[in-house]
């Protein structure tokens, strides 16, 4: 496992997001909405990102 992997998993989403951002103001799509969708795609991956890696941490631990 990485030895930053939360910071370098928040770190990977939020320039995803930016992404999105970026391709909604391109397509020209409604700012706000465009926003939310970024925020909550950021929201929602990071959260499964970590809780994977807190059960894959919580595996290790039990198999020692």
């Amino acid at each position: 496992m990485p030895q930053r992997a939360f910071r370098d998993s928040a770190v990977f989403y939020a320039v995803l997001a930016c992404a999105i951002v970026g391709f909604g103001v391109l397509t020209a799509n409604d700012l706000a909405q465009t926003i939310v969708i970024a925020i909550g795609f950021f929201v929602i991956a990071t959260s499964y990102s970590w809780w994977r890696f807190r059960q894959r941490l919580a595996r290790e631990r039990d198999s020692q």
